[in-house]
């Protein structure tokens, strides 16, 4: 509030850290005066009505003031219901697994120093570099200013060269899951409730999606079995409840098929047609009929690539395949949706000239970059400007679902609760005899968010848990 005061109104404020100090030597509020935090408070409040003016008027001169009355500034109501309602963890499950998680470690540490020949500190780069490239003699992928690399980047280079480093890797997923999600979890339980209660940021991420911090429940692993078991842990709490997790189908692809108006894209979507079947049809070219679920799978990473402007080098290390095979996928593909073509070409232009591209609700993510020398900036603006409009946009169309749900749970005076947005899935704690009702509710909300030129589509799934959800006709 203190700069926006300084910039807008050329207005001294004063700010928390000039109240509280900063610190080491800050105090808390609870020990000032009186007087001096109601002056405080009072100097704060009286700057407001004169900014609302000025920024009011800002956002109209930008086109953002419907963004702001229809989804952020409801959204706010939304998201503090939902970090005060919080999650149910359930405690015995939690410690369970961290003992699984223990002993799967252990086993994993001791087929390790088996196939090292030697007992070392797993969790010392130092030692790790030592063992692998001079010991085993693998070849040296990258150095630092103190030695060997032994990032991530580095053992997935080398995991075909010894089966050491599979396990290395295992490992470190492990640690990874022990420390942050095991451990970290259970500490931030509230004793009294049994809940976590996450901080949603609003305004923090550039493309307009939310992030979680504290705990951050947007990123549960779901790259190993043990990780996806994680949300085995996260119940409805009050007994009758089940959870209902209702996920956007490839609501990015649809939004690329409104923006593009591709018009392979828009009838395969309108057709309710399996999209990364009908591409493998188009790149592969065959029919749809003998598309091989090793054609769709590299068809869904050709799909999903382009969205992010994914390069000939970046998909054939994801499919491992030669750069060549890589390239004719995406030429292919290029050649069958020339609009999508036309649509990244042009989004690519007009981010050149203004220095910004806006998502369908007028959300601007600034490009600095985009005219850069520098090869490596102006192609990463250049992959921002392609996916910023697609990402951000179905950012914005899950927050006007949450807003939608939100109102009517409540106009309803429904007992199911929205508890948690992973990007385009929403988690409810819902009463059994709620959910036919909650069920509908949800999909028509979420599917009507918006009109597109492609119909939205969601997929309810209900459980006991988050982990053993299943989908619903």
């Amino acid at each position: 509030l203190d700069q926006i005061a300084g910039t807008y109104l050329n207005k001294s404020v004063p700010s928390w850290e000039e109240l509280v100090g900063k610190g080491r030597k800050a105090v808390k509020p609870a020990s000032l005066e009186k007087e001096k935090l109601a002056d405080f408070i009072a100097t704060r409040a009286a700057v407001i009505p004169s900014l609302q003016e000025k920024l009011a008027a800002e956002l109209e001169s930008f086109d953002l003031i419907t963004l702001y009355n229809r989804v952020e500034l409801p959204l706010i109501e939304v998201l503090a219901a939902m970090e005060e309602e919080g999650v149910t963890i359930d405690t015995e499950a939690l410690a369970e697994m961290g003992i699984e998680i223990g002993e799967k470690m252990a086993a994993v540490e001791g087929e390790i120093y088996r196939m090292a020949g030697e007992e070392f500190n797993l969790n010392s780069p130092k030692q790790l570099a030592a063992v692998l490239f001079e010991k085993l003699q693998l070849p040296v992928i990258k150095r630092t200013k103190t030695g060997y690399s032994t990032d991530a980047e580095v053992l997935e280079k080398l995991a075909a060269d010894h089966p050491v480093v599979e396990r290395i890797l295992e490992y470190r997923q492990l640690m990874k899951l022990k420390t942050t999600y095991i451990d970290g979890l259970m500490a931030l339980v509230d004793p009294a409730t049994g809940k976590v209660h996450t901080t949603f940021n609003q305004a923090v991420t550039t493309t307009g999606r939310l992030s979680s911090t504290e705990p951050n429940l947007q990123n549960i692993p779901i790259r190993l079995e043990l990780g996806r078991r994680l949300r085995r842990v996260f119940v409805p709490g009050p007994v009758g409840n089940l959870i209902l997790a209702a996920d956007y189908s490839q609501i990015e692809l649809r939004v690329l098929a409104h923006i593009s108006q591709d018009p392979y894209l828009l009838e395969s979507f309108r057709k309710g047609q399996d999209i990364h079947t009908r591409t493998a049809a188009e790149i592969f070219d065959v029919p749809l009929e003998q598309v091989t679920p090793e054609m769709r799978g590299r068809a869904k990473a050709v799909n999903f690539g382009i969205v992010y402007g994914i390069s000939d080098y970046g998909l054939s290390r994801d499919l491992g395949v030669s750069r060549r095979e890589a390239k004719e996928y995406i030429d292919n593909y290029f050649a069958r949706y020339a609009g999508v073509k036309a649509y990244i070409d042009g989004i690519v232009a007009e981010a050149r000239e203004k220095g910004y591209v806006t998502t369908l609700m007028q959300r601007r993510r600034y490009l600095p970059d985009i005219n850069s020398r520098n090869y490596t900036l102006r192609s990463f603006a250049e992959r921002t400007a392609m996916n910023t409009p697609i990402q951000g946009t179905a950012a914005d169309i899950i927050k006007m679902a949450m807003v939608e749900v939100f109102r009517q749970l409540k106009e309803r005076r429904l007992a199911t609760r929205l508890l948690l947005q992973v990007h385009d899935e929403l988690i409810f704690s819902v009463p059994e005899g709620e959910l036919a009702e909650v069920k509908a509710l949800v999909k028509e909300c979420m599917e009507g968010a918006v009109k597109l030129a492609v119909p939205l589509v969601v997929d309810l799934k209900v459980g006991k848990n988050w982990y053993e959800v299943k989908k619903e006709s």
